[in-house]
């Protein structure tokens, strides 16, 4: 997999990325975006849109020259190591400690960092450790001494924090634990810790403790306290940890911020630190981010410049405060195609002010058409016996079904290196193509990878366990719902019997979380996704059971419904009658469909038109596409003109809203053919279908849909 593609303006030497880490050794001249108050800068994008991906190349790019510390927020491993001591660790101290463990052993430009702050902290924490005694105390505080101390080879120790050179003061501390004799389990033991911490500091270091520790919540600025409250809020669990936890990652990036304002920071140290949160809408990472984002709210000050990854595309529900986003003003926004980064200011520092006042939000990039067609052709096998024919059949196909999503654009494109395309074929055919994941590897179909990688190992954060399982069987069958309504038919269907349901409405959130987008026409509003779905509903079963079960349950609940209902507003439908013929379309009832539409046209042409582009947003079964036969009359069709004509028509006007064959001037002259065949024949509005087919024609030579909706204007977008 290609590292930069689609990133390269992001990571060049003049780039967003360059700009905000700040000159390297050799590029003092580069200007520093932003600052003294940095936002922080959140990824924004679904599944496959290569957040992690982006953060990855941009450690790899930058972190030879500044300090770059990649986070993956969503790792189990973190509480793992807590777990042997749940009253002296948690997941967040141990990605904190993690972080600047990393950082102690930097051998970059300005060398290693110490971090005596938030040593302090930690050693204060340790007091929870499950014996309770002095001794199991300083066992606990030995994980964190590298800590404390600044590598020789970065250049000066932190004697100006700590009585003593280097390990000497730590040791120290260490060794008038171990000498005590005290109760175990009691305040005694973190009393005697305090006092040893304070008896090894320099007056410097007593100083720093005291302005930072003084400041914890609830201290009235005495450090002794301040120490002694956060070890308790520790102990405490729930909220009160959670305070503790913050504060000691403000500590963190006040030990980062004291390395670069010191008199020697300031001669030896280049650009600014950064952490880069990867899954950052995890619980753990949106912690890590309400945290910063608050203490920068509130005037705290740093240069450590914070990119994390935020499915939603507003940024997430943490940054609103409990309140629509739509009633919040929108965060500043940056996409990489605009070239130039917005200036960024934050509005308001008041303690109501919503978090994101503090976020700048970079939209990631979709892939130009220019870099798709440059990915499937640099995985090539063989030469095209087609003239090319194919090439561009497959290139069409890759971009109807990724949208330009950097991640499904990189597996298609690789398992269709030596595909050929079936002539009967819709864009469908190519997720068959085999997939061969490293060196051994069993090939799998390109399908099954993709929702493996883009549903499985991505479910959404607060997605009930008890659903975990069957997430994706949900959702395959959810890919035939257009609304609300319809999806919750399906639901009521696919967990009966279960205590635990999911309402669509719920569905339809979870799905906004992990970073999908929405269409007022389909309930699974991502084409590409959707596309995967259906090809997996289609086989769920012999023989397509699965996906005619589907169609006829909600055929059947429309049917109850008078003919000309209305739908409720905001549904995908005009009329509980259309919506039961687009179902009835796709299992089975073609002929029926072609009934129904020759016998409501007379009288009323336009109505019928919109009803006509309504029944034909409809997936195609998954088998040899015959439509493009059946549109040109090349498929024997029994009835009188009127009702061959609209059968003709009905199939190629289903050709331009399903989306995932090619329409081009062939479909566009076979539309306006049948449409001028209609204003000629003799009935009631025939003559006010010329207009249509001028309109239609224009739309399908120049491959757009008929009926728009938010998923079909996926397919053009490449920003």
């Amino acid at each position: 997999m290609c590292e930069d593609l689609g990133f390269e303006t992001l990571l060049d030497e003049k780039g967003f990325f360059a700009r905000l880490l700040g000159p390297s050794a050799s590029g003092g001249s580069r200007k520093l975006l932003y600052g003294p108050d940095l936002p922080v800068v959140l990824l924004t994008g679904g599944p496959g849109m290569g957040k992690g991906r982006l953060l990855r190349a941009v450690r790899d790019r930058f972190a030879a020259d500044v300090p770059v510390i990649y986070l993956d927020c969503d790792s189990p491993e973190y509480a793992h190591q807590a777990q042997s001591e749940p009253d002296a660790r948690s997941a967040a101290t141990e990605a904190l400690f993690e972080t600047a463990r990393r950082l102690c052993t930097w051998h970059g430009t300005g060398g290693s960092f110490a971090f005596p702050r938030l040593f302090t902290g930690l050693a204060m924490i340790a007091t929870g450790v499950a014996d309770g005694t002095p001794q199991a105390t300083a066992t606990e505080i030995e994980r964190y001494e590298l800590l404390a101390q600044r590598q020789r080879f970065g250049g000066l120790g932190t004697g100006d924090f700590w009585r003593g050179v280097l390990r000497g003061a730590i040791r120290n501390l260490l060794t008038t634990l171990y000498g005590q004799t005290l109760d175990p389990y009691s305040a005694s033991v973190s009393t005697a810790l305090l006092d040893a911490l304070l008896a090894n500091m320099a007056p410097r270091g007593r100083t720093e403790v005291a302005r930072i520790y003084g400041a914890y919540p609830g201290t009235g600025d005495q450090p002794e306290h301040g120490l002694l409250n956060l070890a308790a809020d520790f102990q405490a669990g729930g909220e009160a940890r959670e305070l503790a936890e913050n504060f000691l990652f403000r500590v963190l990036r006040e030990d980062l911020e004291a390395a670069y304002a010191s008199m020697s920071g300031y001669l030896r140290r280049v650009g600014r630190p950064g952490l880069l949160l990867d899954h950052a809408e995890s619980p753990l990472g949106e912690q890590l981010l309400r945290a910063v984002l608050t203490d920068r709210r509130s005037g705290q000050r740093d240069r450590v410049v914070i990119v994390g990854t935020a499915r939603r595309a507003d940024g997430g529900a943490l940054l609103y405060g409990g309140l629509p986003p739509q009633e919040v003003p929108a965060p500043a926004q940056f996409r990489p195609a605009d070239g130039v980064p917005p200036l960024w200011n934050r509005r308001t520092d008041a303690d109501g002010a919503p978090l994101a006042d503090g976020v700048l939000l970079l939209r990631m990039p979709f892939l130009s058409g220019d870099e798709l067609r440059g990915e499937i052709g640099r995985r090539q096998r063989r030469a095209d016996p087609e003239g090319g024919t194919n090439r561009r059949r497959i290139d069409a196909a890759v971009g109807r079904l990724s949208g330009g999503r950097p991640h499904t654009v990189i597996r298609l494109a690789a398992a269709a290196a030596a595909f050929q395309m079936p002539a009967d074929a819709n864009d469908r055919a190519i997720l068959a193509a085999p997939l061969l994941l490293g060196d051994g590897a069993q090939q799998r179909p390109v399908a099954d990878v993709l929702l493996q990688e883009l549903v499985l190992e991505q479910l959404p954060v607060r997605l009930p366990s008890e659903h975990q399982d069957q997430w994706l069987d949900l959702l395959t069958h959810l890919s035939v719902a257009h609304d609300e309504e319809c999806a919750d038919v399906l639901l009521r269907r696919h967990q009966a019997g279960q205590v635990h349901r999911l309402t669509a409405h719920q569905v339809a959130q979870l799905l906004t979380d992990t970073g999908w987008p929405s269409c007022e026409r389909h309930f699974v509003g991502d084409f590409g996704l959707r596309q995967l779905l259906v090809y997996r509903l289609y086989r769920l079963l012999p023989d397509g059971a699965a996906w005619y079960a589907d169609h006829h349950l909600l055929r059947d609940h429309y049917t109850g419904r008078a003919a000309d209902e209305e739908a409720p507003s905001g549904g995908a439908f005009r009329s509980a009658m259309t919506h039961r013929m687009n179902h009835h379309l796709v299992s089975g009832g073609v002929d029926d469909v072609v009934r129904h539409l020759a016998a409501t046209l007379p009288g009323r042409p336009r109505k019928w038109c919109a009803e006509l582009l309504e029944i034909a947003q409809a997936p195609y079964p998954g088998r040899a596409d015959t439509r493009r036969d059946r549109a040109r009359g090349l498929v024997e069709v029994d009835g009188p003109a009127l009702r061959r004509t609209v059968d003709e028509l009905l199939h190629a006007v289903w050709l331009c809203e399903e989306r995932t064959r090619p329409t081009g001037k062939e479909t566009a002259r076979t539309l306006a053919k049948l449409l001028e065949r209609l204003t000629t024949m003799d009935f009631d509005g025939a003559g006010q279908l010329g207009r249509t087919a001028t309109e239609w024609s224009g739309l399908a030579e120049n491959e757009q849909p008929l009926l728009r909706c938010a998923c079909t204007e996926q397919l053009g977008r490449r920003r």
